[in-house]
């Protein structure tokens, strides 16, 4: 991405042009902005789509996330500090502000912030003043603050978590990101653009494409980790398929489902019962996770030999090992 372009946002839904369209319009303005959605809707590049669409453009944009940090390193972090401010302080740190200077900060998981910090964040936004830590000069900055948070924060302020004030100066203007589920045809295109990008990196030719199951099990999933859960979903799955020439048949949705996972299962299962149905996960899902227990069972009961574990299933040779390649179990011996 150029320094000067945001990063490209994938989909033609309704959902996501409504929110690009009200971005365009409040972007021009010099006011803060909050941004609401769930875990991996692209919060952050929807705030670098309003930096890049603003007149600050050519400025700064940095970032912060408030909840990786404890209170005390988002403080120095933001405001930045003076020589002796704390100890190993030698020096001055010029904080994201001063750094930030006509430019943008995004403060993602703002909803983590102690109400001491809201009170300077508070300070800033209103009067555009501020100290560094260990400091008594009042120092000025010129920042344009987009904030992101998955949490209530109205509930909050209700509840005296969040003040009151500063969620007024920041809710100038709130846009709110559809989840994934709610972008209509978007999660087929977001899918194959990873999956072509996974396969330049693999050095395919070309990427082969799905197959209607594998379609099947995208429309099924509810992919509540959004489009960053997509995006690992569909790399993971492409890598492991590794046929460059033949379109991706299963997709891995879960990681840690294999067959020599710790053992949790029911004796029902260990007798070869069939597995249980789970109202979480979509009918293709399910299906390929019986087909893997099918064949972890055939060849257990055949001593490993993949010759009879085929014949017992009444596949070929190359048809169980096709079976195997495709779920990811073509190491066994």
């Amino acid at each position: 991405m150029s320094r000067n372009q945001p990063q490209r946002l994938i989909g033609e839904s309704s959902a996501l042009s409504d929110v690009l369209d009200q971005v365009s319009q409040v972007a021009p303005l010099n006011r803060p902005v909050l941004i609401i959605g769930e875990r991996g809707t692209g919060k952050e590049l929807i705030a670098e789509r309003l930096h890049f669409l603003s007149s600050r453009w050519e400025q700064p944009f940095l970032k912060v996330n408030c909840g990786a940090i404890s209170e005390s390193l988002l403080d120095a972090d933001l405001f930045g500090y003076e020589p002796g401010a704390f100890t190993g302080a030698n020096r001055v740190h010029k904080g994201r502000f001063e750094r930030a200077d006509e430019g943008t900060l995004f403060l993602d998981e703002l909803g983590n912030m102690s109400q001491a910090l809201q009170e300077k964040l508070l300070r800033i936004i209103e009067y555009g003043e501020f100290e560094r830590l260990g400091g008594q000069k009042t120092l000025h900055a010129n920042v344009r603050i987009v904030a992101a948070t998955n949490e209530n924060l109205p509930k909050l302020a209700r509840e005296g978590r969040f003040r009151e004030d500063l969620l007024d100066r920041l809710a100038f203007d709130v846009l709110t990101l559809p989840p994934l589920r709610s972008r209509d045809n978007d999660i087929e295109r977001l899918a194959e653009h990873f999956a072509i990008a996974m396969s330049i990196e693999l050095g395919w030719e070309d990427f082969p494409g799905f197959t209607d199951r594998a379609l099947a099990q995208l429309a099924a999933h509810p992919f509540h980790g959004n489009v960053r859960e997509l995006k690992n979903v569909i790399e993971r799955s492409v890598y492991r398929w590794g046929i460059p020439a033949e379109p991706i048949d299963h997709l891995v949705i879960d990681p840690f489902d294999s067959p020599w996972a710790p053992a949790s299962s029911s004796t029902a299962e260990q007798q070869g019962i069939p597995m249980s149905i789970d109202p979480a996960l979509g009918f293709s899902e399910q299906v390929a996770r019986y087909e893997v227990h099918l064949l972890k069972q055939a060849l257990d009961q055949n001593d490993e030999h993949q010759g009879k574990a085929a014949e017992a299933l009444g596949l070929t040779y190359h048809q169980f090992r096709s079976q195997l390649k495709k779920h990811g179990l073509i190491g066994v011996k």
